[in-house]
Parts: C-alpha cells; sequence; structure tokens
C-alpha cells in the first residue's frame, strides 16, 4: 500500500500536467488540437491510472473480506458468550434448586403428618419449577380400588375450581403406566385426543409434567404441575420433579404408615369403633366446650341383651359376628348426626351426640332400638335376633362433669335390663 501511493501520485500529476499544456497550447498559442490524438491521449493516460488503482482495490477488496470474517468471527463469539451466559444461569438455577433438596429432606423428616408431608412436596416443587404460576395437584392412590384422589392443590388462579377429583386423561396415564409424563405443547402431542380433551376437562392446560410417588413397587400416587402455555417445562424440570417425587415417595410411605399405625391405636380390633380412651378424651373436651357455648350433650349407654347366651349356643365367634353386626348397626343409623361411637368394654357401646338435648336423644335411641330389633342375623345357619338396652344422660339437664356423665347413662342401661330389656330409659 505505501508502495503504490507515490506511484499513483506521479501519473495523477503527469495526467494533469499533461491535459494543462494542452488547454495552454490551444489557448495562448493558437495552435489547433488534434481531437484524436487528444482522445487517444486521454485514453492512454486512462489506462495509466485505472493500472495504478488496480492494486488498490484488490486491497481494499483484501481488507473488506477480512472485515467480514472479522465481523463474523465476533458474531459466533458474540452467540457462545451468550449461550455461556444462559448456561451459568441454568446452572446457577438447578445449584438453587438441588441445594434446596436439603432443606425439603429435613421438612420431611421433621414431622410424619400426612398433611404436612403433602404441603412440602407440592409448595417445593410449584415454587422451584412452576415458579408460583399454573397449578400443582397431589393425588393419592386408594389401595383397594386404585383410584386417584385429589387431596391437596395450589393454584395462581383462586378461582380455578378442579372438577376432576380423581384425575383425567393425563393422571389415568401415569397411574396406567407408572411413569413419568411431560407434555410441552399439547396441540402437538398426537399421543392425547384433543378433540376428547376439550370436551372432559375444561380447565385450561397447554403444557405439563406430572411423576408419580412409588414405593416398594407400589404406587402411592402423583404429582403433577401444568401450564395455560405451551413450553412451559423442560426435561431438566421432568428430571428435578422425579427426583422431588422418588424423595416423597419415601416420606409418603411413612406417612401413610403412621397414619394406619393411629388409626389402629384409636379403633377397636373387632368392630371398627373407636376405642375407649379415645373416646373418653375427645367426651371431656366436648363437655367444655358444651358448657363453654352453653350446648347440649347427650350420651346412649348400649348394652346388648343376653350375649352371654349367643357365646354359649354359638361359641365365641358368633359372639364376636354379633358385636360386628351391632357395630355395623350404630354406625349407619347414627351417621346422619354429630356422633361419636367407642365400644366401652365386652358387650356395652357408648355413643356422643353432640349439639343435641335429651328428648332428640331419645328418640333417636328408640329408633336405634327398634332398627336394630327388627335386623335378622344368621348365626351356625340359624336366623335369630338382637336386641339391646339402652340409657340416656344428658348434659347439662342431668350433670356438668362429664365422667359423672358416663356413671348416669350407666345407671340408666341397668335400669332398662332390670325393667325387661329392649327398651329406653333415662334417670
Amino acid at each position: 500500500m505505501q508502495q503504490n501511493a507515490p506511484r499513483k501520485k506521479i501519473w495523477f500529476i503527469l495526467l494533469l500536467l499533461s491535459a494543462t499544456c494542452l488547454i495552454i497550447s490551444s489557448v495562448f498559442f493558437h495552435q489547433k488540437i488534434n481531437l484524436t490524438f487528444f482522445l487517444g491521449f486521454l485514453f492512454i493516460n486512462f489506462l495509466i491510472f485505472f493500472y495504478s488503482l488496480k492494486p488498490f482495490n484488490e486491497k481494499v477488496s483484501l481488507i473488506q473480506s477480512q472485515i467480514e470474517r472479522t465481523k463474523e468471527e465476533i458474531n459466533i463469539i458474540t452467540v457462545e458468550v451468550k449461550k455461556s451466559h444462559k448456561y451459568g444461569e441454568a446452572l446457577k438455577f438447578r445449584i438453587i434448586r438441588y441445594n434446596n433438596l436439603k432443606k425439603v429432606i429435613e421438612d420431611l423428616n421433621r414431622s410424619l403428618k400426612l398433611d404436612t408431608v403433602i404441603k412440602v412436596l407440592s409448595s417445593t416443587v410449584y415454587s422451584l419449577i412452576s415458579k408460583f404460576c399454573g397449578t400443582a395437584l397431589f393425588y393419592l392412590v386408594d389401595s383397594q380400588d386404585q383410584k386417584l384422589n385429589l387431596v391437596h392443590s395450589v393454584k395462581d388462579d383462586s378461582d380455578l375450581v378442579i372438577l376432576t377429583k380423581e384425575g383425567d386423561i393425563f393422571d389415568q396415564w401415569v397411574l396406567r403406566h407408572s411413569s413419568q409424563l411431560i407434555i410441552e405443547d399439547l396441540k402437538n402431542d398426537f399421543r392425547f385426543d384433543l378433540d376428547y380433551i376439550r370436551v372432559g376437562e375444561m380447565r385450561p392446560v397447554l403444557s405439563l409434567i406430572s411423576s408419580p410417588l412409588i414405593s416398594h413397587n407400589s404406587l402411592l400416587g402423583l404429582l403433577r404441575l401444568e401450564s395455560k402455555k405451551s413450553g412451559s417445562f423442560s426435561q431438566d424440570d421432568l428430571r428435578f420433579l422425579s427426583l422431588v417425587t422418588e424423595l416423597g415417595a419415601v416420606a409418603l410411605e411413612n406417612s401413610l404408615l403412621f397414619q394406619k399405625t393411629q388409626a389402629l391405636a384409636i379403633h377397636d380390633d373387632l368392630t371398627g369403633i373407636f376405642t375407649r380412651p379415645y373416646f373418653i378424651a375427645r367426651l371431656k373436651d366436648q363437655a367444655k366446650r358444651c358448657i363453654r357455648l352453653d350446648q347440649h350433650l347427650s350420651l346412649m349407654m348400649i348394652d346388648i341383651d343376653f350375649f352371654k347366651q349367643y357365646n354359649d349356643k354359638f361359641g365365641h365367634i358368633a359372639g364376636d359376628i354379633v358385636l360386628k353386626k351391632v357395630g355395623s348397626l350404630l354406625r349407619g343409623v347414627l351417621g346422619e348426626y354429630k356422633s361419636l361411637l367407642c365400644r366401652f368394654g365386652g358387650e356395652e357401646f357408648l355413643v356422643m351426640l353432640s349439639e343435641l338435648n335429651k328428648q332428640k336423644a331419645l328418640e333417636i335411641a328408640e329408633d336405634l332400638r327398634r332398627r336394630i330389633e327388627i335386623e335378622s342375623i344368621t348365626l351356625r345357619r340359624q336366623y335369630t335376633h338382637i336386641t339391646i338396652s339402652i340409657g340416656v344422660a344428658s348434659m347439662p339437664f342431668d350433670t356438668k362433669d362429664e365422667d359423672d356423665l358416663v356413671q348416669k347413662a350407666d345407671k340408666a342401661m341397668y335400669n332398662a335390663k332390670s325393667k325387661g330389656r329392649n327398651r329406653v330409659c333415662s334417670i
């Protein structure tokens, strides 16, 4: 470039000087310029000038191509930088997610209550994956009929109503396959019939992820996140949800076992109704509430008439059948009232009727006695009937002390037995 610069300058000066001489000769010396000579002169000088510029143009083209390559490299570097930045942000977000797992494990280990475990798992994935958008649904599987039951939901729309309490087509898919499910865009997912979904499911859903909670090859439930927007969830979101459900499945199984243990502890093995200690504890609380709110509380002490004869005639297994039958009838008849039942001991049952006065309790007791009397039961291929004696006492009409209330109901029951059994008595 530096070597061509003087050459260009010289040719330009010579061209200018030649043109000036021709003009001076024509103007001052009145010499006629030969047109052909002049044009030839100009053409030769033009060729000389063009030749002198050719290396310059080549150099300019070379520089421009280098500039283009540099721009391309800059663009590539810019894209790589953006990718690196995006990857860094994603990595940072993953670190935050997985660091929160420690807190999740601590929260799950802190309580064996089923409600607490369900809320911890739901709130964790809703905050870390959905970022408080969309809906989180938690289903438990009924071990008897293998049906889903919606037990908890977290929503950004408080007016949204979840109609499918037993799960929709997506939840049934997860239940049937015991596998994870991701739908990035429902409109482009050909595994599901979109027309059927529009008719059967009014809730707008375009993307979702769902993962089952499995422990010891047993499907306990499933956790699902959904969004009204497409592309809201990624494979990385599904992997994190799967990790949370793997941890949660163990905690959920422990909670279910704890719940069953508690239920067994407060329920009579034979009849399935509450045990005496649990009933007495509830009675004390209810009695205090009754006095504080100036409400009624009634008790029914129930004894099966001639129960010993069933054992002597048909055997103790027959006696167990009678107890189960009476317990079942008590639940069926008293289920419409605010009642609490317990097996008080042997063939005796105790029933608490909240917010019912003595007169109403006597009417219910008489209806209960009559309905049990007409029921038939088969013992060793023989049809027979059961009768009961019932004693009724009420608070605050008869007493304001819960222990005294039980004694008065028991005394009334013995009055019924002494008067010939199969009747209702009160103090």
